[in-house]
């Protein structure tokens, strides 16, 4: 009878263990099941080992050409026009005659006011002769003399004058379209010509108040025109002594050489400024940032996940950025498919610059 019961007894200690068995089989063929689910949903995320490089540190500017010089020619005198000589467009040399008045009227009057001139030297001097003899009194003397140099001062006034006749140009340039023509009447305000000078160029631009301690004069900086894909280069010449309360900035004027006339007074121009070179910056792709409250984050690649930082950025590229802080030399970040990303999110890592 004891045998009956021990047997049962075994019996049940048998299903009972085959039973846990089952379970615990059970439990861990889920687990299983659950971990390699999870292990395909992990996402493969691209970084890079960031490594330092250099960096050219530019100041991205807009500016305006201008002439060296300019002017709008101009006649002091009025007068018919004699004769033009200027072709429209054309190169002229400094001292070159580029108009005649004429001057007819005022040459009849320097005639006149020369002779004038000569009489009243003539009574000056016989009043010398007399007050040498106490014939004249010294008021008498005085009012002689006088006559004199007013009789002088007419004449070179009217010498002046027809100096003015021939209008000359005041440096060498391009002279442009002329608004007058051979007979015409001029006044002091109309305009003859314009006359520039397009060899050298000025460059004036403006920049922000916190770089102004870092551009000094003989700086030199490139620029490009949108007109053509060349690079020219400017040199800085001239700062103003103070800055714009209006708009926080700070201008400054630089010269080009404009030998081959392929720039223009008026141009616009996209200016890149250099303002240091970091031989150890750390850069990262634009795409990696994420702007938050309070600046911007990164995410880096720490034991298959993906764990955030803070960085503080500086200067930009066309698609990079520099990071001053939050990240060290050897640091894996992840930079792409990066927005959809938690702090300590299970990542894949791809590496674009295996190191």
């Amino acid at each position: 009878m004891k045998m009956k019961y021990i047997i049962y007894l075994l019996l049940i200690i048998g299903i009972g263990g085959l039973v846990a068995y089952r379970i615990t089989s059970n439990q861990q063929s889920k687990q299983a099941i659950k971990s390699s689910a999870q292990s395909k949903n992990i996402p493969t995320i691209e970084g890079m080992v960031l490594l330092p490089t250099q960096f050219e540190e530019d100041l991205s500017l807009s500016g305006t050409l201008e002439a060296n010089e300019q002017i709008a020619i101009r006649s002091e005198v009025p007068g018919l026009v004699e004769r033009i000589n200027f072709k429209e467009g054309s190169k002229v040399t400094k001292g070159q005659l580029l108009v005649k008045i004429n001057d007819i009227e005022l040459r009849a009057r320097l005639s006149k006011a020369t002779t004038a001139q000569k009489l009243a030297q003539e009574n000056e001097r016989r009043a010398a002769l007399l007050l040498d003899k106490q014939a004249i009194s010294q008021e008498e003397y005085d009012l002689a003399s006088a006559d004199y140099f007013s009789a002088k001062a007419e004449t070179e006034l009217i010498e002046a004058q027809l100096q003015k006749t021939s209008i000359y140009a005041p440096f060498a340039g391009t002279i442009g379209l002329r608004n007058i023509s051979v007979g015409e009447y001029l006044t002091s305000n109309d305009v003859i010509a314009n006359l520039v000078n397009t060899d050298q160029l000025k460059l004036t631009f403006s920049i922000p108040e916190k770089y102004a301690s870092r551009v000094k004069i003989e700086d030199v900086f490139d620029f490009t025109s949108s007109n053509t894909q060349k690079v020219y280069q400017a040199k800085i010449y001239a700062i103003e002594p103070k800055l714009d309360l209006q708009t926080r900035t700070l201008k400054m004027r630089g010269y080009t050489d404009n030998e081959d006339q392929t720039l223009y007074p008026g141009m616009f121009v996209n200016i890149a400024l250099p303002l240091e070179i970091i031989t150890d910056a750390l850069m990262v792709p634009s795409e990696s940032l994420i702007p938050i409250q309070n600046g911007k984050k990164i995410f880096v690649y720490n034991d298959g996940k993906a764990i955030e930082r803070e960085v503080q950025t500086g200067a930009r590229t066309s698609n990079m950025v520099r990071v001053l802080s939050g990240l060290k030399p050897g640091d894996t970040i992840l930079t792409y498919g990066v927005m959809a990303l938690e702090n300590g999110t299970p990542v894949k890592l791809r590496l674009k610059n295996p190191s």
